[in-house]
């Protein structure tokens, strides 16, 4: 069984902010709440350390598509099947739209009951939301 989120979040900040802040994958656990740590492999490769309500996992990830201010793929190519898409959207001068997609199969009791409670496109919303403060934060500094 494969479960799938959407999430999205509107940024009063400018795509090019957006996307300086999530285009360094090794930077996503300080707005990604279940990511701990990702460590780069080579230019596509890396390793992940996520910790999910009852269950930490490690998984390979690779980029499959990267679009400077548009658009960041990857999918898992070892371990957990997980793969994810982050869409930057300009709404204006100032102002942009995130959305993250993400397909998986759940694991065990916790992962589905996770999925069948929609806790997954709440943790991930959550996320978002964190995303969404540290790119307004970014825009205001001098």
């Amino acid at each position: 069984m494969t479960s799938s989120l959407v999430e999205a979040v509107d940024i009063k900040a400018p795509v090019a902010v957006s996307w300086s802040l999530w285009k360094d994958v090794e930077r996503w656990p300080a707005f990604l709440s279940h990511v701990k740590h990702v460590e780069r492999i080579d230019d596509r490769l890396f390793a992940w350390q996520v910790s999910l309500p009852g269950a930490d996992k490690s998984f390979v990830a690779e980029l499959t598509e990267v679009v400077p201010e548009e658009r960041i793929a990857w999918r898992t190519t070892e371990g957990v099947h997980h793969a994810g898409v982050v869409t930057f959207h300009r709404l204006g001068e100032t102002e942009s739209r995130v959305t993250l997609r993400i397909e998986y199969d759940p694991q065990g009791f916790v992962e589905h009951l996770g999925a069948l409670t929609n806790l997954d496109s709440t943790l991930a919303g959550h996320d978002l939301e964190e995303f969404r403060r540290m790119a307004e934060r970014a825009v205001s500094l001098p």
